[in-house]
């Protein structure tokens, strides 16, 4: 007989493994998986509790022919800037579109800040070296007051034992309802002004608060909140907005809308690598060959002529991911302008653009935009491709606005109509890169910084620069004569002076069309996107 110990062959042994394992709990496929995980009962149980303190509802017997709004348990994990587990998050969310207009909800609109403003109150804290400090509100929406009446379900798995055909008579807002995010945003907006802060004009998500001669910003975006100040002291007075409302003091600024931020002696460093390495992941282009630019020279492809792509979802998750990434990377915001414009009908050349984004990505994932300690003077660029689209014969305008050395706003966007020539194209650009400066001026009038001196708008074509200042007016020019008026009468009022620029110094040209390596290499510098 030939057993296992003549032959050799020895079965492995099974030890009890008492270690615990670091992988976190995978995402739950029902609220009845999560249930039955100790991690995702404990974060679905902490959900509920939330919505009882805050006497989020009543529950009633249900009304004869009312709207009953349905519900599931949303799970997710809350993970540290680095990618490692944070926390496990579970959320009670009502199905909005089961709402019915006009019956359990109206208006619905929230403004958000502009990520122009967050780079203009970063330059101006960093240029006086405010403290910044960040912000996280707690079970946001739940702050909201109704004004209609809303029923919706009990929460799947944790419905009362006595009333289990009751239904929720909603008093706070829950996520999900349609009205939620303005019901939280006009109770967060009476707070602040019941502490003096005063809404902006500009962006009504910032607010600014003056005591004597001592300054405070604050910005909104949802539940993440931006806090500076001129003093410490002012600082540490405000941080006390947790006494109305459950937040988390998160310290000085570090991580705020998936945009890390590095504090040193030469100012402020936003990067997204976390993001730009997920993006790359989701496409699985993680180990790709990396390229020196986004866009080659080569004229702009067209919408119309070629073969369609396979997987258009796949393309436009992709684009608009992208989209989020130019909030640090204006490098590429003329890449993903051309992305998202066929977006709704994408071809496999598209598609080849987009992965060549990606392969740049790859490459410069460690890049971001440094902001320095300098003054508050504006300054702009502004530059068109005319007629450059080989479908419609559009134009492609692009501007960038300066604060001292940081640069703050910048655009790159196909214009609305077909310019006959090409200093009607150029003119436009120039209006609209006016535009932008003088919002940008009242913005920081109303944050008592207004700037010293006129803004400087530089430009490489000659015409654009003369029929700024001299009041022509003739058949040539007859057709944009709203903007001729607009632009002229800035600079009579002395906000605004346009200057000609040498096309080797037009940093603009980065938004408007694809440049050689070299050139890009040194324009993308200019606009301070750099390595970290």
């Amino acid at each position: 007989m030939r057993t296992r110990g003549k032959t050799g062959y020895a079965m492995p042994k099974k030890i009890l493994d008492l270690h615990v394992s670091d992988a976190p709990s995978p995402l739950p496929s029902s609220y009845r998986a999560a249930l039955k995980d100790p991690n995702w009962h404990a974060a679905m149980l902490d959900e509920f509790n939330a919505l009882i303190r805050n006497d989020t509802w009543s529950l009633v017997p249900c009304p004869a022919g009312v709207n009953v709004v349905t519900g599931k348990w949303i799970f997710r994990h809350k993970l540290h800037p680095d990618g490692t587990l944070a926390r496990y998050k579970a959320r009670w969310v009502v199905r909005g579109f089961t709402q019915q207009p006009g019956v359990d909800y109206g208006e619905t609109f929230s403004p958000v800040v502009k990520p122009a403003t967050i780079r203009v109150v970063l330059s101006i804290a960093t240029a006086n070296a405010w403290p910044i400090r960040q912000m996280d509100a707690k079970n946001t929406f739940l702050h909201g007051d109704l004004a209609e009446t809303v029923y919706c379900e009990q929460p799947a798995g944790f419905a009362d034992a006595s009333f289990p055909t009751h239904v929720c008579r909603l008093h706070k807002s829950l996520y999900g309802l349609k009205q939620a995010p303005r019901t939280w945003f006009l109770r967060f907006t009476r707070f602040l002004h019941s502490l003096g802060f005063v809404s902006s004009k500009c962006d009504t998500s910032l607010f600014i608060l003056r005591r004597g001669t001592s300054l405070a910003y604050l910005l909104v975006y949802v539940d993440d909140i931006i806090l500076t100040a001129s003093t410490t002291a002012l600082l540490q007075s405000l941080v006390t907005l947790s006494s109305e409302f459950s937040m988390s003091d998160l310290g000085d600024i570090h991580h705020f809308l998936g945009i890390n931020v590095h504090r040193s002696t030469t100012g402020l460093f936003l990067s997204q690598e976390q993001y730009a390495l997920e993006i790359l992941d989701r496409a699985n282009m993680l180990n790709c060959r990396p390229i020196s630019t986004p866009v080659d020279t080569c004229s702009k492809l067209s919408g119309t002529d070629g073969v369609p792509y396979s997987d258009p979802t796949h393309y436009r998750r992709l684009s608009g991911a992208l989209q989020y990434l130019t909030l640090t990377r204006p490098d590429i915001s003329y890449a993903v302008q051309q992305l998202c414009l066929v977006m709704h009908a994408p071809l496999d050349s598209h598609y080849q653009l987009l992965k060549r984004v990606l392969r740049y990505i790859w490459g410069t994932t460690h890049y971001g935009l440094q902001l320095y300690r300098s003054s508050h003077d504006l300054l702009a660029y502004s530059d068109v491709d005319w007629a450059g689209c080989p479908d419609t014969r559009r134009s492609t305008s692009g501007f960038c606005v300066f604060l001292g050395a940081n640069m703050v706003s910048w655009s790159s966007k196909r214009q609305h109509t077909v310019s006959r020539c090409s200093a009607e194209a150029e003119y436009r650009a120039v209006a609209n890169c006016v535009a932008e400066s003088c919002w940008l001026r009242q913005l920081l009038s109303e944050l008592h910084r207004p700037p010293r001196r006129a803004t400087l708008v530089y430009y490489d074509n000659v015409s654009a620069v003369y029929l700024s200042t001299n009041p022509v007016q003739h058949q040539r020019t007859k057709h944009v004569e709203i903007d001729l008026h607009f632009v002229r009468d800035r600079v009579a009022l002395g906000d605004v002076k346009v200057l000609h620029v040498p096309t080797t110094s037009q940093f603009a040209d980065v938004f408007t069309k694809g440049l050689p390596s070299s050139v890009f290499r040194d324009f993308r510098s200019s606009l301070n996107v750099l390595p970290g």
